[in-house]
């Protein structure tokens, strides 16, 4: 699962939204206890907090943040801390420039 986001949506977000903050959220809170849920879908492995704070951190996300839209439980934190980024984006990180190198020379 992790691949395919880091090969798929990574480059996309980065590609076409240069610069724009991402906030790592993992869906259906609701379905990480639910026995039945996993009896039924037998390939499925829910994310844990955990891995998705690696994630999070490899990324560079300013926030991961599980939720349910079925029971409500932190669809406000979402929405906060998407408020929150837009308000007081995370600084971005400068690229140096090497010792020597100089910029653009038009000769």
């Amino acid at each position: 699962m992790f691949v395919q986001f880091m090969i798929m949506w990574i480059p996309e977000l980065r590609h076409y939204a240069p610069g724009v903050p991402i906030i790592l959220v993992g869906t259906k809170l609701d379905l990480h206890d639910d026995k039945q849920f996993l009896t039924d879908h037998p390939g499925a492995v829910p994310i844990t907090t955990a891995q998705g704070e690696e994630l999070r951190k490899l990324i560079g996300a300013p926030a991961y943040i599980e939720c349910s839209s079925k029971t409500q439980q932190n669809v406000k934190v979402v929405l906060d801390a998407a408020i929150s980024v837009v308000l007081q984006p995370p600084k971005q990180k400068k690229k140096k420039k090497r010792k020597g190198q100089k910029g653009c020379s038009i000769l």
